[in-house]
């Protein structure tokens, strides 16, 4: 399971408290707005979406909610990555998958984030999907539950390649960062945080 050690990772790195086991919910599900973070991911190709369910993410994602996907196959133009994209032009027509740069509010709302980790290194970077000035949809290609998951003996399920540990750590930093980004948004665009950002970017 992934969800487990980013919970653990998350309260044992921040002060946040979260639920340790994960929620299945499906758009349809009269307790989806209870729950601020959505995380979807896979493989190969799911089928579309039916009308209720795009009106329902669409809601969703307009109104603060936030969604995390994981390309699990690390692959692009195939499978899972297809689907996603596909389903993300419907939700929103008007609005595209778009490279974040390293200044979003999302790459240092905890940690400040310079190479996007996951059990493959696909891309050096994350997509979204921007509403006003926030970013409600953010799309991993390096599937960053294989770099989170352990297997039932404790142990790491997946290597991370080519970066190994490292890679790893990264993949966890993201993870926090996202879910600390869904839960606080632009705060960290204030001006007021920009001379100790650069001071660490130096470092």
């Amino acid at each position: 399971m992934a969800a487990p050690p980013l919970m653990d990772e998350l309260m044992r790195r921040t002060s946040v408290v979260a639920a340790t086991e994960r929620r299945v919910v499906r758009l349809t599900d009269p307790q989806l707005f209870s729950f601020p973070f959505l995380y979807i991911s896979g493989k190969y190709d799911f089928q579309p979406f039916d009308a209720e369910e795009i009106e329902t993410l669409r809601r969703f994602l307009s109104f603060g909610g936030f969604l995390l996907a994981d390309n699990a196959l690390g692959q692009l133009d195939y499978g899972f990555d297809r689907s996603f994209r596909r389903e993300m032009a419907r939700v929103f027509p008007d609005k595209e998958l778009r490279k974040l740069p390293l200044n979003h509010a999302a790459l240092r709302s905890y940690y400040l984030i310079r190479r996007i980790g996951g059990r493959v290194a696909t891309t050096p970077y994350i997509e979204g999907i921007q509403l006003g000035e926030t970013t409600p949809v953010v799309y991993c290609h390096n599937d960053l539950a294989g770099a989170w998951e352990r297997n039932a003996m404790g142990n790491w399920a997946y290597e991370c390649t080519p970066g190994g540990q490292q890679q790893r750590q990264e993949a966890f930093h993201l993870g926090i960062n996202l879910i600390l980004y869904a839960m606080t948004g632009n705060y960290k665009q204030d001006l007021i945080h920009v001379p100790f950002i650069r001071r660490r970017l130096t470092q």
